[in-house]
């Protein structure tokens, strides 16, 4: 057994609590009759350390801040995978604070709104209205959690990264303003999408239609790799809309890793280092700190 690799996963997967757990809807979420914050699924033989979490129809952010002698005032909005039936916010989620936190970056990891029965129809759309309204109220209580209302990102996964790439588009919020949050920009200043979950439509092979990518989009970083089932070509195409449109992009396709590793290793991968170079491309934006 390698011990030292052993206990540096077990360094990288130990909890880090949530200084606040925040409800972003004053009251019921748009279109919504309960305000369910779900139900934690049994964990998987395979690997019991994720945590998923079904039946959300209550969002909500866990706040996750940067110590104030290192931040930055950057943040991020963090959308976890799940394939829109659960969210995983430990892998997908918590797990992403201990790097973002020691460049200076606060984290909001965003429980989103989950499949509801056998509604299987435009499942990113409720999703999507969350990740706008997270966005939207960080800008509006952005002197609470001293962060910088124009240093607000986001760092989504799998399924979560189909929707943070629709939020990095010309999509417009499709909820009607509830209160004055809803007057805030829902645009973020940067983005990073980990193995963003088809992205591509079954039948044109080109970017889906909600995927409208124009020079208003954010610098953004781009995760994926060659043997992932979802496709890395979907990654390669919403890097090649970006340049289309004049926006500062980077693109990373590993050799293997397969799909849904968020910040662990992997065995014979070198799928575990791309954080490193997050952190590299964060540094050189001035979003991270040194």
């Amino acid at each position: 057994m390698n011990f030292p690799r052993l206990l540096l996963t077990l360094i990288l997967i130990l909890p880090i609590h949530a200084t606040e757990v925040i409800s972003i809807w004053p009251d019921k979420a748009p279109g919504e009759t309960t305000a369910n914050l779900g139900v934690k699924l049994p964990p998987k033989k395979a690997d019991p350390s994720i945590t998923r979490v079904k039946g959300i129809t209550k969002p909500t952010l866990m706040a996750y801040l940067a110590p104030p002698e290192k931040s930055t005032g950057a943040a991020v909005v963090v959308l976890p995978g799940g394939g829109f039936k659960y969210v995983v916010p430990n892998l997908e989620g918590s797990e992403t604070a201990k790097f973002l936190n020691d460049l200076g970056i606060s984290v909001f990891v965003l429980s989103y709104r989950t499949k509801a029965g056998g509604n299987s129809k435009n499942l990113w759309k409720r999703p999507l209205q969350d990740s706008q309204r997270a966005v939207r109220y960080l800008r509006t209580y952005w002197e609470k959690f001293a962060i910088n209302p124009e240093k607000i990102g986001l760092l989504a996964f799998s399924a979560g990264g189909q929707v943070g790439a629709m939020h990095l588009g010309d999509i417009a919020p499709d909820y009607e303003a509830v209160d004055a949050v809803d007057q805030q920009d829902h645009r973020v200043n940067f983005a990073m999408l980990v193995y963003p979950w088809r992205t591509l439509d079954p039948k044109s092979g080109k970017l889906l239609p909600q995927i409208q990518i124009s020079k208003s989009a954010p610098p953004t970083f781009i995760v994926h790799t060659d043997d992932d089932a979802s496709t890395a070509l979907g990654a390669v195409a919403i890097y090649s809309a970006l340049k289309r449109a004049s926006v500062s992009a980077e693109l990373h396709i590993y050799q293997n890793g397969g799909h849904g590793y968020g910040t662990r290793s992997r065995n014979n991968s070198a799928i575990g280092s791309w954080s490193a170079r997050a952190t590299d491309w964060l540094k050189i934006r001035k979003i991270g700190r040194d």
